[in-house]
């Protein structure tokens, strides 16, 4: 699959789609700044806006429906901010139609429209698709046409005229969309009035003769190639623009709008494998030693797995992803569930039902994500039963929305506790979009109570100019989403949002509710979702790996290290998913704390996404391979500030006990990244001798000068040395972070009180034992360049201590110092 024609594809179908919806939207009088009036010329059976070009009146119905554009922009809040407003609903409409066009092109190629009958493309090679051609055949399977339609299609496919070809394709495409939203519901929602009037695709030009020409069609072919990656892709790119717009905004916060476009990445397939293997694959071999199904865990990690005496049925295994995006690891759940069932005894058909309705469960906080998500698994269901979309299947797939209940809806309920039970649920879901899975509750409250008095509402004999009706659904769904996120879980895998630019709202709730978690987005999931497991359960997560070694993750590491197992952990190179430029892991979390860990370190075998994913597969056929490590996780709390420093020896965590002064004498740090070392690093020949500022002593000095003496490890030295490199740290590195967040590579820093002080340094990635080398004041120091910052009585002591035999001899690995 080329990924970059994908990308290309992606990229320029959204932009294609704003655009057209843009100057469909300026014939009607309608941009970021006004509203215009019709004009004068008009009369009541013809309206114009701009001009007197007839091909821009409005006649019948479409008078109706442009009345419907100006209301959806009003609640968009058009009044009281039109240019935020007009943004936000054209790309409203641009993802809706090209969520639709994409849904319609996987089912289409593989045969699963009800009609048979292909809407975008023409089996046969014509050049119009062949819902045209065969649109009097398939009346019945687009629910019929009116006198006006049926006149539509005879005249259209008489004269040909490229005019009344476009009008027979949009209200055939429209038709074909309402039909399937009679069996999927979540993504094809009955057509709004005025996304009729916004319809711009044409069948022989734009993103749909694009999308047929230039993506392969195999790459939608379950039988080859097709839908989870396609799919998931395809979503990814076309936010990617939106997502570096986001990425390069100076010293913001991030929006409560602006989080799903900053924060969505699709997880690469064999990450999710590894996984979903090691967490679903293993719980069913612990229950299930003897199954075949171990053979196809392609990425399950080599180790012992005790045999568990527990008779659960696979229909009790409840599998959660809350932040599911376009559904990738659901999706992968799915078909080894599948493998699982028919091992138990099931037919494929039931299987696929019983998956759906019983085990699989996913949140999102974006409605276009769930869409896809949704559709996915729907499709997974119709692959292994050509009449599940009939069968009406229930999903337990969610996205939030906020949720507001106005004073006057309270006054139906007459019992107090469950009303202000609703009011307490109402509080905490105001902010839904925003806040999403993290959100904490409280389960004290009886929800099937108030599910029962909210259902049993009626409001039929009611004026509902408040919206009863649809207060009364969005509470009913929010229920049903709350009682997801109070449930535990055997299996939670998700790749959880990166992001830790909050707005004030988000920065508070995480203060109040997840202080000692709360640096990063990612980190509160890890924390919450481990809390959701039952007991013996897993939970997979792939995220940056700063929580592995960084202080301000102290506290999370204790809590893991304290009541969870690191069941499995790979640790990757630096630089090896360049979708988002920060050091990943992915690993896998058990609720119990009596194993052995297994553990990869990927660190040196540079090469992208690919090496990585060989390396595991060599390690899983040769456990002998020197990165593959079985580790205690207890020698972790035995070493300053809990690093998850598997690779350490127990003997040589002993050492912390045994000698405690470098514990109580140096604090540690692993340095500056950076992110862009060509631009910022140098040799110190490279620099004009008298623009290197020796001798600084704080960080007020470096307004100062520009170049400052850089530590950054070196090849192998005792006592003194390597004192090779300079960095352009001016103004305390304002350079290098304004660098990092326009372009989304990831630096690091370490506090001031240690920046420029004497210290003991040690070279980060080598072979040998390592060597310790005393450094003046006056040093920043590099990440590849460990340091610790005796006192100056200590510093030889301690550097003696270092270089000794006694160090050489238990093979002492420092370099799990951290900030």
């Amino acid at each position: 699959m080329d990924k970059n024609k994908i990308k290309k594809y992606a990229i320029n179908a959204r932009t294609e789609l704003i655009n057209a919806i843009k100057v469909k939207l300026a014939t009607l009088g309608i941009d970021e700044n006004e509203i215009q009036d019709k004009l004068s010329i008009s009369t009541p059976d013809k309206e114009y806006y701009v001009d007197d070009n007839e091909a821009n009146a409005l006649t019948g119905a479409q008078i109706g429906w442009r009345k419907d554009i100006v209301a959806e922009l009003n609640r968009h809040g058009y009044q009281e901010d039109s240019k935020t407003a007009y943004k936000d609903f054209v790309e409203e409409v641009a993802y809706t139609w090209f969520n639709r066009i994409i849904a319609i092109r996987f089912m289409e190629v593989n045969n699963y429209l009800p009609s048979r009958v292909r809407v975008l493309s023409s089996e046969e090679g014509r050049n119009e698709p062949d819902i045209i051609n065969e649109a009097m055949e398939i009346g019945d399977d687009l629910g019929g046409y009116s006198i006006q339609e049926k006149e539509l299609i005879t005249t259209a496919l008489t004269e040909k005229t490229p005019e009344l070809m476009d009008n027979l394709y949009t209200m055939l495409f429209i038709k074909q969309c309402d039909a399937l939203s009679e069996i999927l519901p979540g993504l094809f929602e009955e057509t709004s009035n005025y996304l009729k009037l916004l319809f711009t695709p044409h069948y022989d030009r734009g993103v749909i003769k694009e999308l047929i020409d230039e993506i392969p069609e195999e790459y939608f072919d379950v039988e080859k190639e097709g839908q989870v990656q396609i799919i998931g892709w395809l979503y990814q790119y076309y936010n990617s623009e939106a997502h570096r717009k986001i990425l390069d905004q100076k010293n913001k916060s991030i929006k409560k709008d602006e989080i799903a476009a900053a924060t969505q990445l699709f997880t690469p397939d064999w990450v999710v494998r590894y996984m979903v293997d090691n967490s679903l694959g293993k719980y069913y071999l612990e229950r299930h030693p003897d199954s075949t199904v171990r053979q196809e865990l392609k990425y399950l990690l080599p180790g012992e797995i005790k045999p568990i005496n527990e008779n659960q049925d696979i229909t009790d295994y409840k599998l959660l992803d809350n932040a599911m995006g376009s559904g990738h690891i659901l999706i992968y759940e799915f078909d080894l569930l599948m493998k699982m069932y028919i091992e138990q005894g099931y037919s494929k058909r039931d299987a696929a039902q019983k998956i759906i309705e019983n085990n699989l469960f996913g949140l999102e906080i974006d409605k276009r994500a769930f869409q896809l998500a949704y559709f996915s698994i729907m499709m997974k269901g119709r692959e292994y039963d050509r009449r599940f979309l009939r069968r009406n299947p229930t999903t337990n797939l969610y996205y939030f929305e906020d949720l507001h209940v106005s004073d006057e809806f309270y006054n139906f309920i007459s019992d107090k506790v469950v009303k202000d039970n609703l009011k307490k649920v109402v509080k905490d879901f105001s902010d839904a979009t925003e806040l999403g899975s993290i959100i904490k509750i409280d389960e004290s409250i009886d929800l099937d109570s108030i599910e029962k008095v909210v259902a049993g509402l009626e409001f039929e004999n009611v004026l509902d100019i408040f919206g009863y009706k649809e207060m009364q659904k969005c509470i009913l769904k929010t229920l049903k989403i709350v009682k997801v996120m109070t449930e535990k879980y055997e299996v939670i895998v998700t790749n959880p949002p990166y992001m830790n630019k909050f707005d004030k709202t988000l920065k508070k709730y995480l203060k109040d509710n997840y202080k000692n978690y709360s640096k990063d987005l990612f980190s509160v999931f890890i924390y919450h979702n481990m809390h959701q497991l039952v007991k013996g359960g897993y939970a997979g997560y792939m995220t940056p790996l700063v929580w592995m070694f960084i202080k301000t993750y102290e506290p999370l590491r204790h809590d893991i290290i304290s009541n969870f197992n690191i069941n499995s952990l790979i640790q990757m190179e630096y630089n090896a998913f360049r979708e988002v430029m920060v050091p990943i892991d992915t690993f896998v979390l058990k609720n119990s704390n009596d194993e052995i860990g297994i553990y990869l370190r990927l660190s040196d075998f540079k090469g992208g996404m690919n090496v990585q994913e060989q390396k595991v597969l060599e390690a899983i056929s040769d456990s002998t391979v020197k990165y593959l490590y079985h580790t205690d996780q207890s020698n972790f709390d035995k070493i300053p500030g809990s690093p998850i420093a598997y690779w350490v020896s127990k003997k040589t965590a002993n050492i912390f006990n045994k000698y405690p002064i470098l514990k109580n004498y140096a604090e540690g740090s692993v340095g500056i990244q950076t992110g862009d070392n060509n631009k910022f690093i140098r040799d110190w020949w490279e620099v004009i001798y008298y623009k290197i500022k020796f001798n600084c002593k704080n960080v007020k000095d470096t307004y100062l000068a520009k170049w400052f003496p850089y530590n950054k490890g070196g090849d192998y030295r005792k006592w003194y040395g390597n004192d090779l490199t300079v960095i352009d740290w001016k103004n305390d590195g304002r350079d290098i972070k304004d660098t990092s967040e326009k372009s989304g590579h990831h630096y690091q820093e370490y506090s001031d009180n240690l920046k420029f002080r004497s210290m003991i340094t040690w070279t980060r990635i080598s072979s040998n034992t390592p060597s310790f080398r005393y450094k003046n004041s006056g040093y920043l120091s590099d990440m590849a360049g460990f340091s610790i910052y005796p006192d100056s009585k200590n510093i030889m002591e301690i550097l003696g201590l270092c270089n000794s035999k006694v160090s050489a001899d238990c093979k002492i690995k420092l370099n799990t110092f951290e900030k």
